[in-house]
């Protein structure tokens, strides 16, 4: 006899999570992470509270796995194009970044982050930890790959990841923590993905020898 879930239960299983993933997140957007109960989420999911608490038996571990899933990139084997052009790879991880810092809610997910922070430093660290920084490990990994190919020359790729990620981030996501209403035009956004790129390609790219 064989202990594994059947692949029905574990579609049951699944479509359950994505459904108590979903009610979290509108519940925190809606009434912020202290006025949040899991309680209220497994009712709002239409599960039960056990049901609730085996998958995620706190709030912060629900939490958790929402910032994880916000964070989350379409294609997880290859986020990031391989090295060998540095302008073309910089311009895809840009627009990427674009896509991902405007999916709904994200900005709003940074809000509650903002806003409990002094009740619950922990939620900083966990936005920090399970979403922004391992986005950021793969641009990073991406630079050395580029330097390693002989396309780019840096000594630092945290810090040129940093300031690649800066430049687009700066403008795109930042100034909707004042500015509720803050929504620049895709032209705009492709704009400054581009200056970006040009800016890292001055300062890190190797000039193609000339035949």
């Amino acid at each position: 006899m064989t202990t594994q879930p059947s692949t029905y239960h574990q579609r049951v299983a699944e479509r359950k999570r994505a459904a108590i993933l979903d009610a979290g997140t509108r519940l925190f957007l809606d009434t912020g992470y202290d006025g949040t109960s899991l309680a209220k989420i497994a009712e709002a999911a239409g599960v039960s509270r056990a049901t609730l608490f085996k998958q995620f038996p706190t709030k912060a571990a629900l939490f958790d796995a929402i910032v994880t899933d916000a964070w989350k990139v379409e294609d997880e084997a290859a986020p990031h194009p391989p090295a060998g052009d540095l302008r073309t790879g910089l311009t895809t991880i840009g627009h990427r970044y674009v896509a991902l810092l405007t999916r709904p809610g994200m900005a709003s997910l940074f809000r509650i982050v903002i806003a409990e922070l002094p009740r619950f430093p922990e939620l900083g660290e966990t936005q920090f930890n399970r979403g922004k920084m391992p986005y950021f490990d793969t641009v990073r990994r991406y630079l050395d790959a580029e330097k390693a190919a002989g396309t780019a020359r840096l000594d630092d790729a945290e810090l040129a990841a940093t300031q690649f990620l800066g430049m687009i981030s700066n403008y795109v996501i930042w100034p909707r923590m004042l500015i509720p209403d803050w929504s620049p035009g895709e032209a705009s956004m492709a704009h400054v993905v581009d200056e970006a790129v040009l800016t890292m390609e001055a300062r890190y790219g190797v000039p193609a020898v000339k035949a």
